[in-house]
């Protein structure tokens, strides 16, 4: 995540990589390697906000993917490249805001780079789209991005990394110290099957219907060190449980950790990973302002808040959430019955009422409803409904990217499929 001043989160993939032998002394004086050490947030700037945004590129003739990224990236201006970066796949690129403080100002800067991206690639014959997954894609069509980090992920994952290209939305939270941060992630564990029925947005795989209303999750959990991370003790607990991993040189650094929701250390950010990539803002602006009430509502002080949910009924959730969406019954763990997502979420908006009001983002926790009621991948399913074709559907989706005024403009005329 960038620093506060006009910086952009930078995806982890571009920083140099941090010997695992050297250690450093954190604020409470105990040795850590380099790595972990927390980046200290100045006051008042505890539960900022960052959103990394990944797009597909589609060629506008038949709404396929087009694997050029190396060759888009290299003509955009000198400061919109600075703000889009690569993806393990040719044919997916990803926007960063920088670090802000209330959701509207993270959503309004996103707004503006979306923009500017459909701006630049009309310039070039393109559109540019999200969803969890393309339409439409085949595994026979991938290419893997040319940047090394990419050609490193390809080596090690081999088929893994070269299936359809998935696409998600991950927001940045600001924490102050490295225990609030765990106690964060440990608390984050219980929302992420809720999270994920909200966000889901990809029904659709290698042109047709899977059943699973976040198919994305499904591909994705091919991955290792995907899923949903255990609870951890303190910080400590997490440094030694990924320093392992570090000097054994099984991974490189902590951002070959997949998780659903991640510490980022060099940020100072907890980061969740779970939702699948949103079509439209306003479907980002609600789910950040869901993820920042969320961060503030467990981070209150208070007593020790009861133990959540078992790793089982997590697991369980998290499936029928992926599954069914905002129409999955879930576990309730204090019950043991199964209740509608929407009642669950319902309490949820309740319990985090007064944190939006403080956050000051009250206006996109309201629009959280507006999702429920029909999210990405309930819209996608209804599209190819009544427009007869899933070409029809992937064109849409660029329609809602760019569907703010400024991108309208910009973006080409929709080409008969």
């Amino acid at each position: 995540m960038g620093d506060g001043r006009g910086g952009v989160i930078r995806r982890e993939r571009e920083r140099a990589q941090t010997p695992t032998n050297q250690t450093c002394q954190g604020a409470d004086m105990t040795i850590v390697p380099v790595w972990a050490a927390w980046r200290a947030h100045p006051p008042g700037r505890q539960m900022t906000i960052g959103i990394e945004d990944e797009f597909m590129l589609l060629e506008p003739r038949g709404w396929s993917l087009a694997f050029r990224s190396d060759a888009v990236h290299a003509a955009l201006p000198p400061d919109l490249r600075d703000r889009v970066t690569l993806e393990t796949h040719a044919a997916v690129m990803e926007v960063a805001t920088g670090v802000h403080r209330r959701v509207a100002d993270a959503v309004g800067e996103l707004a503006q780079l979306r923009d500017r991206v459909v701006r630049a690639l009309a310039a070039q014959g393109l559109r540019a789209a999200v969803a969890g997954t393309h339409p439409t894609a085949v595994a026979g069509d991938t290419v893997v991005s040319s940047h090394p980090r990419y050609r490193r992920i390809d080596a090690s994952l081999r088929v893994l990394a070269r299936r359809e290209p998935t696409l998600a939305t991950h927001v940045h939270v600001g924490v102050a110290t490295p225990e609030g941060a765990i106690r964060l992630l440990n608390r984050l564990r219980a929302h992420v099957p809720l999270l994920l029925a909200l966000s889901a947005n990809s029904p659709f795989w290698r042109g047709r219907a899977t059943g699973f209303a976040s198919t994305r999750t499904t591909l994705f959990d091919a991955f290792p060190r995907s899923g949903l991370p255990r609870a951890f003790r303190g910080y400590a607990d997490w440094v030694a449980t990924v320093e392992h991993l570090v000097r054994s040189r099984a991974i490189p650094d902590p951002s070959f950790l997949w998780w659903d929701v991640r510490l980022q250390p060099r940020y100072g950010t907890v980061e969740v990973r779970i939702m699948d990539g949103q079509s439209t803002v306003e479907d980002i602006a609600a789910i950040v302002a869901l993820v920042q009430s969320l961060a503030s509502l467990e981070l209150e002080p208070g007593e020790e808040p009861a133990p959540g949910p078992t790793a089982e009924v997590l697991a369980e959730n998290r499936f029928l959430a992926a599954r069914d969406g905002m129409a999955a019954l879930l576990i309730d763990p204090g019950t043991g019955r199964r209740v509608p997502a929407i009642e669950q979420l319902e309490r949820l908006l309740r319990a985090c009422r007064h944190h939006a009001r403080g956050l000051r983002c009250e206006r996109e926790l309201a629009s959280v409803r507006r999702l429920a009621s029909g999210t990405g991948a309930a819209r996608q399913l209804a599209h190819a409904d009544s427009a007869g074709g899933l070409r029809r559907v992937t064109a849409g989706l660029a329609d809602a990217y760019a569907s703010s005024p400024a991108a309208s403009d910009a973006a080409l005329a929709d080409v008969a499929c």
